[in-house]
C-alpha cells in the first residue's frame, strides 16, 4: 500500500517540463530514442521506485533489472525510514534548534538561537566571534545558509532584524576547517555525509560521501556543489559528480585531485556518529553531516530522511547499488 500511495504522490508532484528535459539530455548522451527513455523512466518509477533524478544519476538507462534492482531509489529509501525511523522523534533529528540541544557536547562550537528579542545577546555573540554562519531551523539543501563578518554594533543591530524576519534563527561560530579539508575547496566547509543505522543496541557505520563545495560557501549538492565516496580508510575511490550529471576528478577552482585524497581524522569521525547513533534511538537509520575541524570531527545536522548516495553506474566495477549491502543489517529488501 505505501509504494501505491508513494507512486501516486509522486505522479501529482512530477515537475514534467525537467522530467522531459532530462529525458532529451539522456537521448543524445545515450543516443536512445526520447521516447524510450521517458517511457523506460516511468517503468523504472513504478518497478524500482526510482524517480527521474534517480535515473539519470545512477545512469539506470545502462543497466539491466538484475541490476537496478540492486540500486536504493529515493522510493526505497523511503521504506527504511517508515520501517525503522518514528516519526514522533524526527524533530530532534530534522529541527536544528533541538538537535543543536540535543547533541550540544558533538557541535564543538558556539551556537546561539535567535528567540525573545535577544539583540543584544546577538551583537555579543557577533562581535566575539568575528565570523558567523547563519541558518534557518528547518530548511534543508543549504537553503538559507549563509556568513557574515562583523564591522560594528549598528550593522550588527541592523543584521539582527534581518534575519528575525528571514527566521534564520539558528547562529553559528564559522567551523575552522582543517588545513588538508581546505586543500580541496577553502570557501566552504567540506563535509562528510556519514549514514548509521541503529540495530538492537549496536550501531552500524554504512558508509561515508565526501561533499565538496564549488563555487558557494556551502557544499550541498543541491546548491552547486559535488559529492563522492570515501572508502573505509577515509580515501577517495571515485569521482565526484554534481547536480547536472558533470563529472570531476579534479577540483575545477583549487586544482586538487579528488580521487586518491584522504580524509584526515576519518577514522575518529566513524566513531563519534556510532556514538551519536545511540542518542535517539527511535530514529535508528540517520545521515550525520560531519565537518573535519581543526581539532577533530564535529557534528554539523542529522537527517532523518538522510537522502540517496550511490556511485554512478558508468564509474563502478560491477554497477551494484547499496541494496545488497544494507540487506546484510537491515534485511528489509
Amino acid at each position: 500500500m505505501h509504494k501505491i500511495i508513494y507512486l501516486i504522490k509522486r505522479i501529482f508532484k512530477l515537475d514534467y517540463s525537467n522530467m522531459f528535459k532530462i529525458a532529451k539530455n539522456i537521448s543524445k548522451k545515450a543516443k536512445k530514442p526520447r521516447l524510450f527513455i521517458v517511457l523506460d523512466m516511468i517503468y523504472c518509477g513504478i518497478v524500482f521506485q526510482a524517480g527521474y533524478y534517480d535515473y539519470q544519476e545512477f545512469e539506470f538507462y545502462n543497466l539491466n533489472n538484475k541490476q537496478r534492482k540492486t540500486y536504493l531509489t529515493r522510493g526505497k529509501n523511503n521504506e527504511i525510514v517508515r520501517t525503522f525511523n518514528n516519526p514522533e522523534y524526527f524533530h530532534f533529528i530534522d529541527n536544528k534548534i533541538d538537535l543543536h540541544k540535543k547533541f550540544d557536547k558533538y557541535m564543538k562550537r558556539d551556537w546561539m538561537c535567535l528567540e525573545n528579542n535577544n539583540v543584544d545577546e546577538f551583537v555579543e555573540f557577533f562581535s566575539k566571534h568575528k565570523d558567523i554562519i547563519v541558518k534557518p531551523v528547518d530548511a534543508g539543501g543549504g537553503y538559507g545558509v549563509e556568513k557574515y563578518s562583523f564591522t560594528n554594533e549598528n550593522e550588527a543591530k541592523e543584521l539582527y532584524t534581518k534575519l528575525v524576519e528571514n527566521e534564520q534563527f539558528l547562529i553559528e561560530e564559522c567551523i575552522k576547517q582543517h588545513k588538508d579539508m581546505n586543500v580541496l575547496y577553502d570557501k566552504s566547509v567540506n563535509t562528510l555525509r556519514m549514514f548509521t543505522f541503529l540495530k538492537d543496541d549496536k550501531a552500524y557505520f554504512l558508509q561515508a560521501v565526501l561533499k565538496i563545495g564549488n563555487g558557494g560557501v556551502v557544499d550541498n549538492f543541491s546548491s552547486g556543489g559535488m559529492y563522492t565516496y570515501v572508502n573505509d580508510n577515509g580515501v577517495v575511490f571515485v569521482k565526484a559528480i554534481d547536480q547536472a550529471d558533470n563529472i570531476f576528478d579534479v577540483h575545477p577552482i583549487s586544482k586538487t585531485p579528488i580521487v586518491g585524497f584522504k580524509v584526515p581524522m576519518f577514522d575518529e569521525a566513524v566513531e563519534l556518529v556510532k556514538e551519536c547513533a545511540h542518542v535517539v534511538p527511535e530514529v535508528a537509520y540517520i545521515g550525520w553531516d560531519v565537518a573535519i575541524g581543526e581539532n577533530g570531527p564535529e557534528i554539523i545536522e542529522g537527517n532523518a530522511y538522510p537522502g540517496v548516495f550511490q556511485i554512478k553506474s558508468s564509474l563502478s566495477d560491477n554497477k551494484e547499488g547499496l541494496i545488497p549491502k544494507y540487506n546484510e543489517i537491515m534485511n528489509i529488501f
